[in-house]
C-alpha cells in the first residue's frame, strides 16, 4: 500500500480517488477550503461527479504540500502550471491532463519541471472509472523504471495499466483527439448517419498520427489505447463533453452558452487552435481540424464545413 495524493477535485481527480482508495491510501486536494469541507461531510461531489460516494478512506483537505509517494495532478492543463511549481522538485508526478496549454501551445511534459514524472492516458469516463467499470490505461514516462514502478501502483482492481516511454505520442493522442470528438459530434447532430461517423474517426485518427509521428511519436502510440482508444470512446459516448459540443453547435448552439451550461471544461475547444497551429507550423494537412477551428471561431456554420471537408480533391489514402 502506498501513500497517494490526488491534486484537483474534479470529475477525474475525484473518480481516481475513488478507484485507487481500494487499494492505497488516499488524499484528494481541493483547490477552495469550502469545497473540501462539503465533500469531506457530505462524501460527494455534486458538482462535477454527481451520485457517486467517495469511500470513507479518502482524506479531502485543502492544504500543500502532501506528504505522499506519488502525486497525481488532475486540473486542466490551464492550472498545471500554477500547481506544478507549488510542488517539490523532487516529486514523483503523474498528470491527468489532456491538451495543449492556451496561449504557450506547450504540452504537459514541457510544464512539468519534475524530472520522475509522466501521463496517464485512454479511453476513461470519470462516470465509470467511479463506479468500478473495467478500464485499460498507459501511463508513459522517458524513465522506463519510473514508468514501471508507477504503472504497478496504479494498476489494479479493475483498473489495467500498461507502460510506454513515447511521452510525446501519448500526449498527442490524449490533446488531439477531443478536437476530432468535435467534429464527430458535429456530423451526428447534422445526422449524418453511421457512414460518415466513421470516416470521421478513421480520417481523425490519420490526422492525429501524422502530427505525432511529424512531433517524435511512434506509429504504434496511434493504434493503442492512448490513439485509436482514447479517440473512439471520445467521439462516440454519451458522457463525452466534447463530443457534446459538436452535438449542440450542430444544433444551432452558441459556443459561450454550451460551454456555459456544461460546467466542465472541454479540453478540444481549448485545444483546437494550438492544434492547429502546431500543423501549419509543421506543414501537415489537418483538414477536420482546420473545419473544426472555423466551426468555433464562427467563420463556418457546421453545415458549410462539413461540404467544405466533402468537396476536396480525391487523394490516396495513405
Amino acid at each position: 500500500m502506498a501513500r497517494l495524493a490526488v491534486l484537483g477535485a474534479g470529475a477525474w481527480g475525484t473518480a481516481m480517488a475513488c478507484a485507487l482508495a481500494a487499494r492505497h491510501e488516499v488524499q484528494l486536494w481541493a483547490r477552495a477550503p469550502a469545497q473540501a469541507r462539503a465533500m469531506e461531510q457530505s462524501r460527494r461531489n455534486e458538482r462535477y461527479l454527481p451520485g457517486i460516494e467517495i469511500p470513507a478512506a479518502v482524506r479531502l483537505t485543502s492544504e500543500l504540500p502532501l506528504k505522499a509517494d506519488l502525486l497525481l495532478a488532475a486540473t486542466p492543463v490551464a492550472g498545471l502550471r500554477e500547481l506544478a511549481a507549488k510542488l517539490p522538485a523532487d516529486a514523483s508526478l503523474v498528470w491527468l491532463c489532456k491538451g495543449f496549454e492556451e496561449g504557450s501551445g506547450d504540452l504537459p511534459h514541457q510544464i512539468v519541471r519534475q524530472p520522475r514524472s509522466g501521463a496517464l492516458s485512454g479511453p476513461s469516463f470519470a462516470d465509470e472509472v467511479a463506479r468500478g467499470l473495467p478500464c485499460a490505461l498507459t501511463f508513459a514516462a522517458r524513465d522506463a523504471g519510473f514508468a514501471r514502478e508507477t504503472a504497478a501502483l496504479l494498476h489494479g482492481g479493475r483498473m489495467r495499466v500498461y507502460t510506454s516511454m513515447d511521452l510525446v505520442g501519448v500526449e498527442i493522442g490524449g490533446a488531439t483527439k477531443n478536437v476530432m470528438a468535435i467534429a464527430v459530434g458535429i456530423g451526428d447532430g447534422l445526422g449524418l448517419g453511421q457512414n460518415a461517423r466513421a470516416a470521421l474517426i478513421t480520417r481523425g485518427l490519420a490526422e492525429v498520427t501524422r502530427l505525432g509521428t511529424a512531433l517524435g511519436g511512434l506509429p504504434e502510440t496511434f493504434m493503442g489505447l492512448a490513439g485509436a482508444g482514447d479517440l473512439i470512446l471520445t467521439a462516440t459516448g454519451d458522457l463525452s463533453r466534447n463530443r457534446r459540443v459538436g452535438l449542440e453547435l450542430a444544433r444551432g448552439g452558441s459556443l459561450q452558452e454550451i460551454l456555459a451550461r456544461l460546467g466542465h471544461v472541454a479540453e478540444g475547444v481549448r485545444s483546437a487552435k494550438a492544434v492547429l497551429a502546431l500543423s501549419k507550423k509543421m506543414k501537415i494537412d489537418m483538414p477536420i481540424t482546420a473545419a473544426v477551428n472555423a466551426v468555433l471561431e464562427g467563420r463556418l456554420k457546421p453545415a458549410a464545413a462539413v461540404e467544405q471537408l466533402l468537396t476536396r480533391d480525391p487523394k490516396a489514402e495513405a
